[in-house]
């Protein structure tokens, strides 16, 4: 389906002494906006993500800063959580506004790709679908609409400092320090603020619990998830400032909920797999998600699965088998462990 206008205006609101949330309209089914969080830092504005790129959307960016007493010449430092659209979509527009840096982890060729060609990425998902066992009608129409929609991202970015380890993010909070989350992304990282006990985790951790790995980066994005989700517990973090919700301080009970999602999800194809024997990838999304299974719902489902079935893979409990015919879909099957 292709985005819609914004259903929602900006919002802006203090959470903190010197951190204020930014609720930014998105125009995804389902997802209806995303945050952006500005922190105060001597005389101006750390804005960790921007917010997805489409028409009128920089004022939206503005209206929810003018709403906490804040003016986009203020930001002195974009820092990006990951390389999705709806964290660094505005980035690029931000930095040509205000002369100031980006900074973003170094793992994001899955951003730098698609928005330097769109089309090549369009081509990528078409050869993974069709390989996946996806009809090719409704495949191409999904894929057309998303061409027309945009890749959310305002122009390709400049990384003026790469997000790692050791980077810190100096704000009046406190040092901010980087902490290498993949999983949901190959770039993603959270922000720790230790004396605080707080974290601006992205995607990595979300107000309700809910699933996505990019597909084809990296070889076990799944695996990649559970150990940030160890790595992020073992932080005994207090407050989560998360990339779309309100924050909230139930960090470990976030973390097992989202362990206990993965290892259902991993159930669901073991089982799919044991009682359909060999089959397409997108043969398997039905029965492992059931009614969330929609046409606007199906992309991403079948990203997940994927990841899922590379992840059984790799621990022998999925196998790959080679395609019965030239063009025909890649089949999986139950392996042995």
């Amino acid at each position: 389906m292709a985005p819609s206008t914004p259903p929602v205006a900006g919002r802006g609101e203090r959470v903190l002494d010197g951190a204020y949330r930014l609720r930014l309209p998105l125009p995804f089914p389902g997802v209806p906006h995303g945050n952006a969080w500005a922190l105060s830092a001597g005389d101006g504005i750390v804005l960790v993500d921007t917010g997805y790129h489409a028409e009128g959307s920089l004022r939206q960016l503005e209206q929810a800063m003018a709403q906490v007493g804040l003016r986009l010449d203020d930001v002195t430092l974009v820092v990006c959580t990951h390389g999705h659209a709806d964290h660094c979509g505005q980035a690029a527009t931000v930095a040509a506004r205000t002369g100031c840096e980006v900074w973003m982890h170094p793992n994001r060729d899955h951003l730098t790709r698609g928005a330097e060609d769109p089309d090549a990425a369009l081509r990528r998902r078409l050869e993974v679908g069709l390989a996946s066992g996806v009809p090719e009608a409704p495949l191409r129409r999904s894929l057309e609409a998303r061409r027309e929609a945009g890749t959310g991202v305002a122009e390709p970015l400049e990384i003026a400092r790469d997000l790692v380890p050791g980077v810190v993010v100096e704000t009046d909070l406190g040092p901010l320090e980087v902490v290498e989350t993949p999983g949901h992304a190959p770039s993603h990282v959270c922000l720790h603020q230790p004396e605080r006990r707080l974290l601006l985790s992205g995607d990595h951790l979300l107000g309700r619990v809910s699933l996505y790995f990019d597909h084809g980066w990296t070889p076990d994005p799944v695996g990649e998830f559970l150990r940030s989700l160890d790595r992020v517990q073992a932080l005994g973090v207090r407050l989560c400032l998360a990339g779309h919700a309100r924050p909230f301080t139930t960090v470990d009970a976030h973390v097992e909920a989202n362990r206990r999602l993965v290892a259902e999800r991993l159930e669901g194809v073991r089982d799919v797999l044991a009682g359909k024997g060999p089959c397409p990838a997108f043969d398997v999304v039905p029965g492992v998600f059931g009614d969330a299974l929609t046409p606007q719902t199906a992309g991403w489902l079948l990203t997940m699965t994927l990841c899922f079935l590379d992840h059984l893979e790799l621990r022998g409990e999925a196998v790959r088998l080679e395609p019965e015919a030239d063009g025909a879909p890649q089949l999986w099957a139950p392996g042995a462990a």
